[in-house]
């Protein structure tokens, strides 16, 4: 049977996951128990090993997924330089708004269209500087590190929510990095990750932002960095229940490895790559090649008696098509994101396998066609 599962968030289970796994969750224990610690520890652990992140980064479990780690580090480290925020989809559209509307600290907003990227050459590293790793809305991905300078001024602030786990991260290049669990490892929403490295900790503390920070935000204490939080001692309570499947997904990629992951990501991607390039009625949004995303895949509908359409028109036949494609049980979730250009959004990470993309894909052009046919 085929997995139908190519949301891009919640994200498809490991390949074989069922209930099982989580048979071992320390349901009804205390997180601070020694069976918690020890499990959350484990998360934490795991993590960097396969992530490779260095020795001296802080690495750490924070509530509200990726969007509460980013939040915590922005509020608690943003304000002793000026601010450039890169956007050019909609959840670094969200950083933006919250540098400039509620830290109000006038940050310089480089943009660019859906399916484009920024001038990354014409960054200032003498401000902090907000990015995304990946597009998630937009299917736009860093194309390289190289843009980010070792004697940069700033700290580099990236949100890798759809990268860590399938894509290369230069970590000598980033300050700051959040995920989520929910993303490339198929794991269950609601908690984030955080890694800092030395020169954050430094900005941590040394520096005391002049707006109040909420509980969840708060990595100080007695005016220094709660070395506890990042000893697996979380700020709030979370899902021991998550907490094991986020376990049970570490030892499936910990098998893997880095590389392995990021191979499977890539092979599902060429897949992707070679179907779309043989059809003349479908293309990437994203117009560079070097920045299409091997995650969250974006695909526009560039036939001419599509495009002939009045754009509402055209909306709501690629809706119909998504939803066909969840009927028959082929594709679920696969609409662009509400804020995008009309298209379809494939999720390609490493949980997904190669086939099920295959078949997905042969099944989207019969669908296209019927739905066509009368144009």
């Amino acid at each position: 049977m085929t997995n139908p599962n190519f949301g891009s968030g919640p994200c498809s289970k490991r390949p074989g996951w069922n209930l099982d796994a989580l048979k071992d969750a320390a349901v009804g224990r205390s997180h601070r128990s020694a069976l918690g610690k020890d499990k959350l520890k484990k998360a934490v652990s795991e993590t960097r090993t396969i992530l490779r992140i260095p020795d001296d980064y802080l690495v750490g479990i924070m509530p509200a997924s990726d969007t509460g780690a980013f939040e915590a580090a922005i509020w608690s480290l943003l304000g002793p330089l000026p601010v450039t925020v890169l956007v050019w989809e909609s959840f670094s559209e969200g950083w933006a708004t919250d540098t400039s509307k509620q830290l109000k600290l006038n940050p310089t907003i480089l943009r660019a269209d859906y399916g484009k990227i920024p001038d990354l050459n014409s960054v200032n590293w003498e401000n902090d500087v907000l990015f995304v790793a990946n597009g998630t809305t937009s299917g736009v991905k860093l194309p390289h590190w190289d843009w980010i300078p070792s004697n940069r001024k700033g700290l580099s602030f990236c949100d890798a929510t759809s990268a860590a786990f399938a894509m290369p991260i230069a970590w000598d290049k980033v300050d700051v990095v959040t995920f989520s669990w929910q993303k490339c490892l198929g794991s269950e929403a609601a908690h984030g990750m955080l890694a800092l490295s030395p020169r954050a900790v430094e900005r941590l503390n040394s520096y005391d932002p002049p707006w109040p920070l909420p509980k969840i935000f708060r990595m100080k204490k007695s005016g220094k960095v709660n070395s506890a939080i990042f000893d697996a001692d979380t700020i709030n309570t979370p899902s021991m229940l998550c907490v094991e499947d986020y376990l049970d997904a570490l030892k499936w990629a910990g098998e893997l490895g880095l590389d392995g992951l990021i191979g499977r990501s890539m092979e599902n991607f060429r897949v992707l790559e070679n179907w779309v390039a043989d059809r003349d009625w479908i293309d990437f949004l994203a117009e560079i090649p070097e920045t299409r995303s091997n995650t969250s895949a974006c695909l526009s509908v560039v036939s001419p008696k599509v495009q002939a359409l009045p754009p509402a028109d055209q909306s709501k036949l690629l809706k119909d098509i998504a939803s066909e494609m969840a009927k028959r049980k082929v594709a679920y979730d696969m609409n662009s994101y509400k804020d995008a250009p009309p298209g379809f959004r494939l999720w390609c990470g490493p949980t997904i396998e190669t086939d099920d993309l295959r078949f997905a894909l042969t099944e989207l052009e019969k669908i296209y066609n019927e739905k066509t046919a009368g144009l």
